[in-house]
């Protein structure tokens, strides 16, 4: 068989990659669009400006071209200007100032109430609404609607933070938001323009030999490049001023409790109060 001609990767390229691993990957292909996608970087730091007029449709319009499991479409986006909205979000997820600096936040929905609202008017009852498979297609889809929307946002040089914290009162942010039963908020996504004062850097992640597998799945290759991570998470930690800390004692430590989960262990029965029944 043979195989395409791929030509060397650019500097750019390469200088791009490492950045994320903190180690070289034998990569090729490289576009505007990879550049954004690998320059990703969490920003917690925002001007107070507005975005452009027109900006937000345009992100929405990314987000609506995102894949959608059988067209169904089971997302909504509700976009948070005002700034008492904004700052009762904030200590729903645990105080985080940037949601109250970042100008606007995305609260994106689980939606499963507009086909239910569909089916209501044409007399039918969707027996299929309340079991797991369906609240998961409905996250799901959200999930991949808010992701083009991060990268279109990116993309016209704005900065981006995921706010999984909403979640840590679903029914707060619901009564907040005057969702209908059957939607539930899944995660928040603040945009703005990034403060210049205060830089972000691109956060290294897993080598691709820990999550990449071929054909089967191969634990014995975690131990050795977690190490690796471990080290590299270490010197990041270090060049940023941050307290030390491994990349595994980061993920002990997220799980390790109970009390770590911050509320979400209740989530199953939040998500039944508002209509998921998670059969």
């Amino acid at each position: 068989m043979n195989v395409p001609f791929s030509p060397p990767q650019p500097a750019e390229a390469a200088e791009a990659i490492f950045r994320r691993y903190r180690e070289d990957v034998l990569a090729r292909g490289w576009n505007d669009t990879l550049a954004v996608l690998l320059d990703h970087r969490s920003v917690r730091s925002y001007l107070a400006d507005p975005l452009p007029e027109g900006f937000l449709e345009t992100i929405i319009s990314a987000s609506s071209s995102a894949p959608s499991s059988s067209n169904v479409q089971a997302w909504s986006v509700v976009a948070v200007t005002d700034p008492e909205k904004r700052a009762r979000l904030s200590e729903i997820a645990g105080g985080q100032a940037h949601i109250r600096q970042a100008p606007v936040i995305l609260v994106w929905i689980a939606d499963l109430s507009r086909a239910e609202a569909v089916a209501g008017r044409e007399g039918v009852t969707l027996e299929g609404l309340g079991y797991t498979e369906t609240f998961l297609l409905a996250a799901i889809d959200a999930a991949l609607a808010a992701q083009n929307a991060l990268v279109a946002a990116e993309s016209l040089g704005l900065g981006a933070v995921y706010i999984g914290a909403l979640r840590n009162d679903p029914a707060a942010v619901a009564a907040l938001l005057d969702l209908p039963p059957r939607a539930v908020a899944v995660f928040g996504l603040l945009l703005g323009h990034p403060d210049p004062s205060v830089p972000s850097a691109v956060k290294p992640r897993l080598p691709q030999q820990a999550v990449l597998h071929r054909e089967t799945y191969r634990p014995e290759v975690q131990p050795a490049a977690i190490a690796r991570h471990d080290a590299v998470t270490a010197a990041f930690r270090a060049e940023q001023k941050l307290p030390e800390q491994s990349w595994s004692s980061l993920v002990i430590e997220r799980l390790r409790t109970v009390a770590a989960l911050k509320g979400r262990d209740r989530l199953r029965g939040v998500l039944e109060t508002l209509g998921f029944a998670l059969k």
